[in-house]
């Protein structure tokens, strides 16, 4: 406390030092409020500054990792000139209908596929690793990493695999030339997918592109952070992005979106009485990606893919391109066209006499979503313990379920873009 002076003629020195208080807070007052407002002020502009700082030195280690971690042949790509704005991470269960859908992903100059995942499906996780390898060479991209994933569902039962792709996946056509599993990367795929999203986390807010071993950004800056520049398409049984999601569940937030084939809309079976293989060999996996992955999700089901079918006469003429591609999958793709034309399989694809490459539209989709003309959005999930409806997906029409995350399911996509993007695949 501050005490005004004695006053010389003896008057109310109580009333002086009262006065001397209250002038004396005010001013302690408003220099405090000058004081805090110059504070926040310089707050402000080192908080700035520390960003503008730490983001141009993250961009230019990032881009320097990203020089060093990428395999030659991406950097030849770039250094070319050839522009890649699309980012895809891609889960198979590589059967002959995967192999497609990645070829069509590599034909397409401005996709850059950052890794493949393998899950147990349509054969075994060996064959599936093997087949992606073979699919790879057969493209000159084996540069893109390859990760071993699970090999059986959450709850480890499997169902019967069938023989609609072979035994080994690729209509059993050997390759003496097929390269070998030493390819593989050694990192679990469950792994791969947690770390590859996060060393590719997108943009900043005000158009400043962050690249990858920008991590300590999303932890500090939340806020100025957008979406991952990443696209997951799954194509097989949803096991590991299952794990993936229970290893880190803050990974569907990191997507900038996610492209499933798999579920059924009308309670039509093509392995179960009411379900579709991808979804009834984990029902299980189905549930957790359906009711945790809020990210954008666009979903291909297998009703869909059979009102989407193409003329065989374009397979025809897909398939006779004067190219290496081209005669690769003939090759592997002779016995499924066989399995295709039998009468009783046309019965269990809804009637259909034509040629269906069901994973071909999620990937289509992820690559192009102008792809996509006509969608509907509802809630989804998955049945788990129906007698006879188990792994079917649900479609909540009424809003029952209460839930705030609706899915895209594709109901109609340009066939005519789609025959574009096929052909190109294989040129």
């Amino acid at each position: 406390m501050q005490y005004l002076p004695y006053p010389e003629d003896g008057s109310n020195v109580t009333g002086r030092r009262l006065a001397g208080n209250s002038v004396c807070k005010r001013s302690r007052r408003s220099s405090t409020r000058k004081r805090t407002k110059q504070q926040g002020q310089t707050h402000s502009h080192l908080v700035s500054s520390l960003r503008k700082k730490r983001r141009g030195t993250l961009q230019m280690k990032a881009e320097q990792s990203s020089k060093e971690k990428q395999p030659r042949g991406l950097q030849n790509s770039q250094e070319e000139g050839v522009k890649m704005n699309k980012k895809l991470l891609v889960d198979v269960d590589c059967g002959v209908d995967d192999a497609q859908a990645i070829m069509l992903a590599l034909g397409d100059p401005s996709v850059q596929i950052l890794g493949i995942t393998c899950v147990h499906g349509n054969t075994t996780v060996e064959n599936v690793c093997k087949n992606v390898l073979r699919v790879l060479q057969a493209c000159r991209k084996l540069e893109i990493p390859v990760f071993k994933g699970a090999d059986k569902p959450i709850l480890g039962t499997s169902i019967s695999m069938g023989n609609f792709h072979g035994q080994d996946g690729l209509g059993d056509a050997p390759d003496a030339s097929a390269p070998g599993l030493d390819l593989l990367h050694r990192e679990n795929a469950v792994s791969a997918l947690i770390r590859i999203v996060d060393e590719n986390p997108g943009e900043v807010k005000d158009g400043e592109e962050l690249g990858a071993n920008c991590i300590t950004v999303l932890s500090a800056y939340p806020e100025s952070v957008s979406a991952s520049q990443v696209s997951l398409v799954a194509t097989g049984p949803l096991t590991n992005l299952a794990l993936a999601v229970r290893m880190d569940p803050s990974l569907p937030g990191k997507l900038k979106g996610l492209y499933i084939m798999g579920g059924n809309t009308e309670s039509r079976g093509n392995t179960t009485v009411c379900g579709e293989f991808n979804f009834a060999a984990d029902p299980e996996a189905a549930f957790v990606v359906l009711n945790d992955y809020q990210c954008p999700t666009h979903l291909s089901c297998w009703e869909f893919t059979c009102y989407s079918q193409l003329p065989w006469e374009f397979c025809d003429a897909w398939l006779g391109q004067d190219s290496d591609k081209a005669r690769f999958m003939a090759k592997i793709f002779h016995h499924s066209m066989e399995e295709a034309k039998k009468e009783s399989l046309q019965d269990a694809c809804l009637g259909c006499t034509g040629f269906i490459s069901c994973d071909s539209y999620a990937m289509a989709a992820a690559v192009d979503e102008s792809f996509i003309t006509e969608t509907d959005r509802y809630p989804v999930s998955v049945e788990l313990t129906g007698t006879y409806t188990r792994g079917m997906m649900i479609v909540d029409t009424l809003g029952l379920l209460k839930k705030t995350h609706k899915a895209s399911i594709m109901k109609k996509v340009d066939l005519e873009k789609f025959k574009k993007m096929l052909m190109a695949a294989l040129k």
